[in-house]
């Protein structure tokens, strides 16, 4: 039996603009596009008219297909198309569970490929004038989850090292944990007043961030009522966002700089 090849594509981060070429070129010539909950509607034009588009999505609370149904999904539209495009938010392999799709196609016999894509950890922070890493001001940058599997009995995440070790920490899918991450890093030696930005809908028009110290984070995005999909930054390279600020409202950002806890630059 002919199979055809899966690509694992990453979309970017939401602005159809940052899409590689690549990627675009494979979205055009795909038989089938299976698609995340986060991926622009608009980079879906670039399919063919007549390619079969499957929503797979994961909100939270929210699942279209479990895993281990994308994964049998894949392996079976592989049959189908010579070219099936899976396609996800931000880059495949950086939170995305690509790792995982590729595992199971790999297992299953089935020709796969992956395209990496703009990462949302680099690109949102860039779009809200933060660059997570400055010279003097963050040498070293990780990328975290604030959803670990839940099937864990314990954390995997090395809250102490994050804390003291890192300069710039990046999480993903971190709203509904923020209190508990800002406690772990403030109870293993993190400054309560270091800089932390919420940035919801990064490099979409309708961006929203809002800036405060590490010690109010979860104040902060109860009174806001942030919701998902949003990136945490926390590190001394947010204060940079007063004057790096060149995408969005000048003003969007500013009226938590002066609260207690946190201290200008």
């Amino acid at each position: 039996m002919n199979l055809g090849k899966v690509y694992l594509v990453g979309a970017g981060p939401g602005d159809p603009d940052l899409l590689t070429i690549k990627a675009r070129d494979l979205i055009a010539a795909a038989g089938c596009v299976v698609y995340d909950h986060l991926v622009n509607p608009e980079i879906l034009r670039h399919a063919a008219p007549t390619a079969e588009l499957i929503y797979a999505g994961k909100r939270p609370g929210k699942c279209a297909m479990r895993q281990e149904t994308i994964n049998a999904l894949l392996a079976t539209k592989s049959t189908e198309h010579d070219i099936v495009v899976r396609l996800k938010g931000g880059d495949p392999f950086i939170f995305g569970r690509g790792g995982e799709e590729a595992l199971a196609l790999a297992s299953a016999g089935v020709p796969w490929e992956v395209v990496p894509g703009v990462s949302a950890g680099a690109a949102v922070a860039a779009y809200a004038g933060v660059p997570i890493t400055h010279r003097g001001l963050g040498s070293s940058v990780a990328f975290v989850t604030g959803h670990e599997d839940s099937s864990k009995t314990e954390s995997s995440v090395d809250w102490e090292r994050l804390a003291l070790g890192v300069d710039t920490l990046v999480i993903f899918m971190g709203v509904g944990s923020a209190p508990r991450i800002a406690e772990r890093l403030m109870a293993h030696g993190r400054s309560g007043k270091t800089p932390a930005a919420v940035i919801r809908w990064g490099t979409y028009e309708h961006q929203e961030c809002h800036v405060t110290a590490l010690s109010e984070l979860a104040r902060l995005i109860e009174s806001r009522g942030v919701t998902p999909p949003a990136v945490i930054v926390i590190g001394e390279v947010v204060r940079l966002r007063e004057k790096l600020n060149w995408f969005g409202p000048a003003a969007d950002c500013a009226e938590l700089i002066g609260t207690p806890d946190y201290a200008p630059a």
